[in-house]
């Protein structure tokens, strides 16, 4: 039930009616304790309720126990009976009232942390009545601040009124995270992404009187009231003393150490140490007193892990070189999908050692696929895998066109041409939200593709190849496409060489285009022709007839394999004359290419019995 356990739920009723119906749904609800005055139990009910004489004495004992009360009775009298015992937002268990006729079941406390809304909807649903929920982000269909994370762990700091507030009013909420889960991977955080939230890189970027910040460290003082701080259980503290330190010096060593790396200690989630030591006095008072797990690991397993200051002082008292910096990565990265890094260096505090390292998740990925040269059959089964599992598809519009109907939930972000950067800006701002993002071209991703722009962004922003994920998916490409439906022009050494000179300057593109007529390569053009380039198809042309004959025998493939696809034979003579633009590839023999039936076809080269 969400975020109510179901072992604490109670049920209290007044009136035969009231109880008849909580009956019923104890029926639905396991674990659930009826409560009724005891006239009306002993009246000859055999049912497991439990009878009460004070009304108000048994509010006070359900309020301070129970997860979770359903009052059949008025409103009125339920606010009446709980409001001397309401503690605060996280304290309160999650209060819902039923009307006498069973109408409506209303969400009276602790809607959201508390799981009355869930409380709510799940008592409607047993018996027939309509939830009323009145929090105003469930009204609207927004996240809940105030949820954010607490399944997983993450303690919030401060209140989350003010970002719900800009959330309702459709204003600017700024989000920052440094640490834990990212933040689109949790439940109940939507896809796409409210309108407003804008993710800020650094901390000093957020300017949102509005935000969310999820972050381990110690934050600014001077912030404003409206930022909801959040602190995502991320830390794990490795600690190693000798014997009989008292729990004081423990904690002023950890306190300390915590402070000199600028950490928060809300984002403590665990203690770790050598085996031998759980049963040290201080160490686990320590713990105990923090409210913080205390693991421990034998030192043949710690000796195994590879820390920046190994000690053979230590290797020789505890039989492991590393005793706090050991422990620390051990109990953060010893289940996947989590690595761990450590925070810092070590710090040695008197007879106490404390490190730090902090558990980090995956964010999303990036999957660059190419797409082929448009006709679905030709493109790659582990392509089209790709494209199933992504959460959100980026590409140049005309070729998201291509892949038809997606699957439900998938959102697909159109791009016009030219914005090649942005389109990879946006995958790779998409794989650190922590979605899988599939960024489309056509052909193969990696040649004239978006592969190498995605890992300039990439390298642009710090990657160092372990987040986000990236894989590079190939594709058929334009030259082999082509090549296909003239029949074999690239049988032997071939160049391929782009005539857009938007990123590299035509003296370089001439340059290279002699160096293949020199050579003699079969040459693949790209972009042989736009509205700004009109004259580099015959310039080039012109180029290779100083080492190649005008009757070399060229191919002119646009949209290949696409419905409107044309395939022409001509020469290299008349090729300046030829129609072609961008969706056109130009293939230009070499030396030993023929026709053969109408074919082109360069031969293998080899000497007659060689090769394989």
């Amino acid at each position: 039930m969400s975020a109510v356990c179901a072992e604490r739920l109670t049920a209290v009723a007044v009136t035969p009616a009231g109880l008849r119906a909580a009956l019923r749904l104890a029926e639905t609800v396991g674990g659930l304790q009826v409560y009724a005055p005891r006239r009306l139990v002993a009246e000859g009910s055999t049912a497991p309720v439990r009878p009460f004489d004070r009304i108000d004495t048994l509010a006070a004992e359900l309020m301070a126990t129970a997860t979770g009360i359903v009052f059949f009775l008025a409103a009125g009298a339920a606010v009446r009976l709980i409001a001397p015992y309401l503690r605060a937002k996280e304290a309160d268990p999650g209060v819902v009232v039923v009307e006498e006729t069973c109408r409506y079941a209303v969400s009276l406390l602790a809607g959201h942390v508390g799981g009355g809304n869930a409380l709510a909807r799940r008592v409607a649903a047993c018996l027939g009545a309509v939830p009323v929920i009145t929090t105003a982000t469930d009204a609207a269909d927004l996240p809940a601040p105030d949820l954010l994370g607490r399944a997983a762990g993450w303690r919030h700091k401060t209140p989350a009124k003010a970002v719900a507030a800009a959330l309702l009013a459709g204003e600017p909420v700024g989000l920052y995270q440094d640490a834990g889960e990212p933040v689109a991977q949790l439940d109940g955080w939507p896809s796409p992404w409210p309108s407003g939230v804008r993710q800020h890189a650094a901390l000093a970027e957020v300017t949102e009187s509005a935000a969310i910040i999820v972050s381990d460290r110690v934050l600014p003082v001077n912030r404003p009231d409206g930022w909801l701080i959040i602190r995502p259980p991320s830390l794990h503290l490795g600690v190693g003393c000798e014997r009989g330190v008292p729990e004081a010096e423990i904690a002023r060593a950890v306190a300390e150490h915590l402070r000199a790396h600028g950490l928060a200690p809300g984002a403590v989630a665990m203690v770790a140490t050598l085996e031998r030591k759980l049963d040290e006095p201080g160490l686990a008072a320590w713990a105990a007193g923090a409210g913080l797990p205390l693991r421990g690991f034998p030192p043949e397993t710690l000796s195994g892990v590879p820390v920046p200051t190994p000690s053979e002082v230590v290797r020789a008292a505890v039989g492991t070189p590393s005793v706090a910096e050991a422990a620390a990565c051990l109990s953060a990265g010893a289940d996947r999908p989590w690595t761990a890094e450590l925070a810092g260096p070590k710090g040695v505090y008197g007879r106490v050692t404390v490190a730090v390292a902090r558990r980090r998740a995956r964010a999303g990925q990036i999957a660059i696929v190419g797409l082929g040269p448009g006709d679905p059959a030709q493109m790659t089964p582990a392509a089209e895998r790709a494209l199933a599992a992504a959460e959100v598809v980026v590409g140049y519009s005309g070729y998201l066109a291509q892949l038809g109907s997606r699957p439900a939930g998938q959102r697909v972000l159109g791009y016009g041409l030219g914005e090649e950067r942005q389109r990879c800006e946006q995958a790779v701002a998409l794989a650190a939200q922590g979605y899988r993002a599939a960024l489309v071209g056509s052909g193969d991703a990696g040649v004239y593709g978006m592969a190498s722009l995605t890992f300039e962004v990439l390298q642009e922003r710090g990657w160092d190849g372990r987040w986000p994920e990236v894989r590079v998916l190939p594709g058929i490409t334009a030259a082999t496409a082509a090549a296909a439906l003239l029949g074999a022009p690239l049988g032997h050494d071939f160049a391929a060489i782009s005539l857009s000179d938007l990123h590299t300057p035509w003296a370089t593109i001439a340059l290279r285009l002699r160096a293949a007529a020199d050579a003699d390569l079969v040459v693949a053009l790209y972009n042989p022709r736009s509205g700004r380039r009109a004259g580099h198809l015959a310039a080039a042309s012109a180029l290779l007839s100083e080492r190649r004959a005008p009757a070399t025998p060229v191919g002119v493939v646009r949209n290949a394999f696409r419905p409107d696809a044309s395939v022409m034979v001509t020469t290299l003579g008349e090729l300046a004359q030829a129609e072609v633009d961008m969706f056109t590839i130009v293939l230009v023999g070499n030396s030993q290419t023929r026709l053969v039936a109408g074919h082109m076809v360069t031969p293998r080269g080899y000497p007659q019995g060689g090769g394989r």
